[in-house]
């Protein structure tokens, strides 16, 4: 009976050594057949690199969107079809008509200046001219002439201005070979500013200020600038105030600084400084 166990023993392992090789070669060939199935996908190195150097997103990362800001949408205007004409924001000051609509004296009458052949004449002894309504910050435009005959010399020829705010005088003047004191020529900021150059025409002929003007702010001592008045102007198309600071109310004799006082919107006034200056297409943007 032993003999026979020990016999069925060792043929059992035999048996079971016997077959292990088949199991193993019929697996082998089971993975052979799935993977000839299924196509083989290999990584590539660039995609490797890729996928081992790829980064969390930032949420604080500012991305150009961000900074972008659509609303409210600018307002659209009709410009005019040239740079002298007024823009559809505009308010027209003199069409070469009716002077009394948007002009009076500095008393609140009619104007006694003349208009003829489309422009408003100055008048000798007639007194400023002023705008009925009143502004602070603004873009001008204005076209003046001085008289064709030269009569005169220095101060005394073709002389006017243009007060902004009543206070603040742009200095008009034939400054066509005339010479004067420079920062009383045309261009200048009267007493304070001279035009960075002379971009006069001859007399008789018509002649552009472009002019931007921020209004001046006041401090609590109504006596100081919390930030003074500024202007720059284009005089026949060329830059002659840069953003200039005014040190105060231009004046013949008196110094600015002694004379600041708080204010508010003020009317544009045209000088009557007894020379028949001509001034036509007279246009404002309030700021």
């Amino acid at each position: 009976m032993k003999r026979y166990l020990l016999f069925l023993i060792a043929g059992l392992t035999i048996i079971g050594v016997s077959a292990q090789p088949q199991q193993t070669q019929q697996s082998q060939q089971k993975q052979q057949k799935q993977d000839q199935q299924q196509p083989q996908q290999q990584v590539q190195p660039q995609q490797q690199q890729s996928q081992q150097t790829k980064k969390p997103v930032d949420p604080y990362r500012m991305t150009p969107g961000m900074m972008e800001i659509w609303d409210p949408e600018i307002q659209i205007i009709k410009p005019g079809a040239t740079n002298n004409e007024p823009p559809s924001d505009a308010i027209v000051l003199f069409d070469g008509t009716d002077v009394n609509k948007e002009w009076e004296d500095t008393r609140g009458n009619p104007s006694k200046w003349i208009v003829k052949d489309g422009a408003l004449i100055s008048v000798k002894g007639s007194g400023f001219i002023q705008t009925k309504r009143k502004f602070s910050n603004i873009q001008l435009h204005i076209e003046w002439k001085t008289p064709s005959e030269v009569t005169g010399e220095s101060q005394g020829r073709g002389n006017s201005g243009v007060f902004l705010q009543e206070r603040y005088e742009l200095q008009i003047l034939d400054s066509y070979n005339n010479r004067t004191y420079r920062h009383g020529q045309a261009g200048s900021i009267y007493k304070q500013f001279p035009p960075l150059v002379n971009a006069s025409k001859g007399p008789g002929e018509w002649q552009t200020y472009d002019i931007i003007y921020t209004a001046p702010t006041f401090s609590k001592d109504s006596l100081l600038y919390f930030t003074p008045p500024r202007i720059t102007v284009l005089h026949n198309g060329v830059l002659i105030q840069n953003n200039v600071s005014l040190a105060g109310p231009t004046d013949y004799t008196k110094i600015p600084q002694a004379f600041i006082k708080a204010h508010g919107p003020g009317s544009l006034q045209l000088q009557d400084h007894g020379n028949p200056v001509a001034f036509r297409n007279i246009w404002i943007r309030e700021l």
